[in-house]
């Protein structure tokens, strides 16, 4: 396994280092147990997971405020526990129950609670970017110290509203983070069948902003350099292009069983998984103990059980909703 320097966790906070390491495993083992209940046939509608993510997710989350804003496309599970989602409201909702937290009506594709700053997910490819540079601008409009993180996968960039959302941004500085999760592929296409220069972060420098290109299983870097976009953009230094590296252990959806992936790209990924190497530098720097780490696991397993079998019981929404919540 590729490892992560013990090092690197000096000048943190046991308690803020366990709540990454928790936060992870919740989106692993989250995704797991939904995996099992879409093949079950036990949820409706289609899935597609983030398995292998969970450092950018938990890192871009952390780095920002309580009021701070995250927008996220379909693939928005990781994103919506990060941004502090209950276990219970997701599952709710991907059962399709009235208490979930869109009501029952989104599913998994667009999950998400305007109360605790996540705009429903948007399964149109790159359609929350502009929607993100909108909330930017509204921000800056009001004088708010507040800013957007738009999450987005590689496939988006090749997408005209990429484009326009990050060039509009640059000219009028607004506080956006455009996070591209890459994972390499788009769908089934590798990202170098369609783009000569695969290094995302290299587009900031065509619309005047600042790109980076950062560790996407390494939570702290992922962290970090949040923290530093977030900055820059309070500081009317924004927008900024964060292009976060990564790996889905998972198909494009749930009916994708990921043969395109190469066996040797598959093992050298799988051995930089976000958990274990955060997990290993935990235990080498001494700070954690296994027995925590193993009490963090159970605790979410169990956790998530409880919410599976609420889920399970929960009503969905009277045929009368289909007339709620309608604005066109």
């Amino acid at each position: 396994m590729v490892g992560m320097s013990s090092d690197r966790l000096a000048g943190y906070e046991k308690d803020f280092l366990l709540s990454l390491y928790e936060r992870m495993v919740l989106i692993r083992e989250f995704e797991e147990r939904v995996k099992f209940l879409f093949l079950e046939g036990a949820m409706p509608g289609t899935i597609h997971q983030c398995q292998g993510q969970e450092a950018t997710a938990v890192g871009v989350c952390a780095a920002l405020n309580a009021d701070d804003w995250i927008t996220s496309p379909f693939r928005g599970h990781g994103h919506a526990l990060a941004k502090g989602l209950t276990v219970q409201e997701l599952l709710d909702e991907l059962f399709g129950a009235r208490a979930g937290c869109c009501k029952g009506k989104g599913g998994s594709m667009h999950v998400g609670n305007l109360d605790k700053g996540m705009v429903p997910g948007i399964a149109i490819v790159a359609g929350a970017i502009p929607l993100a540079a909108g909330m930017a601008l509204a921000f800056k409009m009001q004088k708010r110290a507040q800013v957007v993180a738009c999450f987005f996968g590689d496939g988006a960039v090749a997408e005209g509203a990429f484009h326009e959302a990050i060039n509009m941004a640059a000219l009028w500085k607004l506080p956006a983070i455009f996070v591209c999760e890459n994972n390499l592929y788009g769908a089934s296409t590798h990202i170098s069948k369609v783009m000569k220069n695969t290094r995302v972060s290299d587009r900031a420098t065509a619309y005047g902003c600042r790109g980076e290109t950062v560790d996407g299983n390494d939570v702290l870097a992922v962290y970090e350099a949040t923290r530093h976009a977030a900055a820059d953009c309070r500081g009317a230094n924004g927008p900024v292009l964060l292009e976060l590296l990564t790996y889905r252990r998972t198909g494009h959806s749930r009916r994708d069983p990921c043969g395109y992936q190469p066996k040797d790209e598959q093992e050298s990924w799988f051995s930089r998984d976000p958990l274990d190497r955060f997990a290993a530098a935990l235990r080498q720097s001494g700070a954690v103990a296994s027995t925590e780490l193993d009490q963090v696991k159970a605790r979410t397993e169990a956790q998530i059980n409880e919410s599976v079998e609420k889920a399970k019981r929960a009503p969905p929404p009277p045929v009368a909703d289909l007339l709620t919540d309608i604005f066109s």
